[in-house]
């Protein structure tokens, strides 16, 4: 096999830029001063590299036999030692807390995250990059790797007995930091977010696209989906910061950012039962073009979802894109007592 270094670019030069704000054509009474508050907002300084640099990333791969980064699992490591301390400082990590990290890869955060004087539980799907892991912390007590696909991992089986045990008889919830490969993204949000009795706050690092949608649940927009109900439902997400696709090993086509989730426990949910609330949820969105007395016909009558329309104040000619998710859930309720 040949060397990784012969396979990879000339070194990058890595760096944290500004974002720009992102402008999309306002509809009809609806202004996106929250999201562009929220991009504007999100920039860090320029910062230069630490020790996990492309020279020592390389370097640590060939020495698990060149390991060549693998597409299928959306492994991009991180180059920049500032960018792991900014994703640490945005979580809030401090000395005794518990962190669940997905996707350790060369172990750049997993540093971080112990610096902090966090205990880390790392789940890592691919075995030679969780060996790696294991072998440049071995010394210490405050870190377990599992060598696991955490999309098929029952967290509460196994992580909630080590959180237990490392914060002893305390009830201080954990929290997630991750700089997450991009084509888990969707599942491992689905996943963390309605675990609000487990974790305080989710950090990760995502695709920046994909970041601003999930940040920003502004309705009438072609990006407005179930998802977006979905983060504002079960947390409060924040759009922190663009991180350069430059700061990744190997470079990816787009930028990342760095999105954080307060999660909410169960007395701060909505009042619906979150399966059949989701359910309704969905089937509007099947059609989302279509009005809601269309796309929601198998579950009343077109007279009735126009009458709880008109019961919550809106329009009977309304689309699942005209409304929040405060109005879902005046409509789901309204639909119920029918």
């Amino acid at each position: 096999m040949v060397a990784l270094t012969s396979l990879s670019p000339a070194p990058p030069r890595p760096s944290l830029t500004p974002a720009a704000p992102r402008r999309r054509p306002s509809p009809r009474g609806r202004t996106y001063s929250r999201s562009i508050r929220i991009l504007r907002a999100a920039t860090v300084e320029d910062a230069a590299p630490g020790a996990d640099d492309y020279h020592s990333t390389v370097r640590s791969l060939n020495s698990r036999g060149r390991h060549v980064p693998r597409k299928s699992l959306g492994q991009n490591y991180m180059l920049n030692s500032k960018v792991n301390e900014e994703l640490v400082a945005a979580a809030g990590v401090e000395e005794g807390d518990v962190v669940l990290e997905i996707g350790p890869g060369t172990g750049s955060l997993t540093a971080a995250l112990l610096e902090a004087g966090a205990t880390v539980f790392a789940v890592e799907k691919d075995k030679h990059m969780a060996t790696l892991v294991k072998d440049r912390f071995g010394s210490t007590e405050r870190l377990k790797v599992i060598e696991e696909d955490i999309t098929k991992f029952h967290i509460r089986s196994h992580f909630i007995p080590f959180m237990k045990e490392k914060h002893h008889a305390t009830e201080k919830p954990a929290k997630v930091v991750s700089n997450l490969p991009f084509n888990v993204s969707t599942e491992v949000v689905k996943l963390l977010l309605p675990m609000g009795d487990v974790f305080s706050v989710v950090v990760l690092m995502l695709q920046d696209e994909m970041a601003v949608r999930l940040a920003d649940a502004s309705i009438q927009t072609p990006e407005y989906r179930p998802i977006n109900l979905f983060v504002n439902f079960y947390s409060e997400p924040e759009y922190k910061f663009r991180v350069d696709r430059e700061n990744f090993f190997p470079r990816p086509k787009v930028d990342g950012a760095v999105i954080s989730f307060k999660l909410k426990n169960s007395e701060g949910y909505p009042p619906v039962a979150p399966k059949t609330f989701f359910s309704m949820v969905n089937s509007a969105f099947n059609g989302k073009r279509k009005m809601l007395r269309k796309s929601l016909q198998h579950l009343c009558t077109s007279s009735e979802i126009e009458a709880a329309l008109h019961n919550i104040g809106l329009p009977v000619t309304a689309r699942p894109s005209d409304l929040t998710l405060d109005d879902f859930v005046r409509l789901h309720n309204h639909l119920v007592e029918v």
